[in-house]
């Protein structure tokens, strides 16, 4: 059997990140593309992650390119291409520019790995993955945002931090947009079985939500441009996901076609990631609040997309 082939477009921080994590599990072989400018990064970082295989003994072969045909039959696409969110920007901000990204991605990659299972980083995200989805024509059930498992970790580890508990222990979970409307479920998260809600004070419980909502700026106002480790390592997990076929259940930006209510949208909700790419999409019981929060969230998306659909 021949080994799995994993795609990342762009070779930034993120990608880079994503080319060591992939390498180290050996999920399979890493082509690291980027554009002609930036060709040279891409192969000085594949070498850099080839010298480092042979200190740690991991055997992966890894590409770096500027050619559409190296990614061509890949199992895996992880997109990161795009300009870093930067001091004083929203998500919201790099539309325009990313937009005209996401479009030339998806037309090379209709072309060159039709059949791959596409897990899309870029900001702002669900209107990213949306037009990814609309440019290339895939399944909704093989085209997905990662934004969820991050979000759900910021919230994890804060909420750890507060109870003073191993964050091994925390269940979280985040649904909504990718940005300041996200939703971190509160009457969904246990610590080893025990609700949330009875181990923290409503007050900073409400204080750790606002700090998740707001965990992606924190880190760009502390270092001038977005985190790379963590949303690596969230992709790697979905990633992972689908070529093992672990039946994995996380949050994700899915293609809704009526579940939660909502239809020909993306947006952060519990899936189940195996071989099949988006297997299920989960429903869960939300209290009124959420819901209400939930259909605030869909309408900053819907906007997001309206705005796309001009540009």
């Amino acid at each position: 059997m021949s080994r799995k082939k994993i795609s990342l477009i762009g070779a930034g921080n993120i990608g880079g990140e994503l080319a060591a994590l992939i390498a180290r599990k050996e999920l399979g072989d890493v082509v690291l593309f980027d554009i002609p400018e930036k060709e040279g990064v891409a192969k000085g970082k594949a070498l850099d992650l080839s010298q480092n295989g042979a200190v740690l003994g991991y055997d992966a072969k890894i590409t770096g390119t500027s050619s559409w045909a190296e990614v061509a039959g890949s199992d895996v696409v992880i997109i990161t291409a795009g300009v870093p969110r930067k001091a004083g920007m929203s998500r919201d901000d790099l539309l325009g520019i990313n937009l005209k990204i996401i479009r030339s991605v998806g037309e090379n990659l209709k072309k060159a790995a039709p059949d791959a299972f596409v897990i899309v980083v870029s900001n702002p995200l669900d209107a990213m993955v949306y037009e990814l989805k609309r440019v290339t024509g895939f399944s909704g059930k093989k085209v997905v945002g990662m934004a969820g498992v991050l979000d759900s970790a910021r919230f994890q580890l804060f909420l750890a931090e507060e109870m003073g508990v191993s964050v091994k222990d925390v269940r979280p979970m985040v649904l909504g947009g990718h940005g300041d409307t996200m939703v971190p479920v509160t009457s969904n998260c246990t610590v080893n079985g025990i609700p949330v809600t009875q181990l923290v004070a409503a007050d900073k419980l409400a204080a750790i939500v606002d700090r998740t909502r707001n965990g992606g700026g924190e880190i760009v106002k502390l270092m001038g441009t977005s985190a790379f480790y963590a949303p690596a390592s969230a992709a790697v997990l979905m990633a992972e996901a689908y070529l093992k076929d672990l039946k994995r259940l996380v949050a994700c930006a899915a293609y809704l076609d009526g579940e939660y209510g909502y239809k020909d949208l993306y947006m952060g909700v519990p899936v189940v990631i195996g071989a099949g790419g988006v297997e299920k999409v989960v429903t869960i019981a939300l209290t009124g609040d959420e819901k209400a929060m939930l259909e605030k969230s869909a309408a900053a998306v819907k906007e997001l997309i309206e705005a796309s659909k001009k540009l």
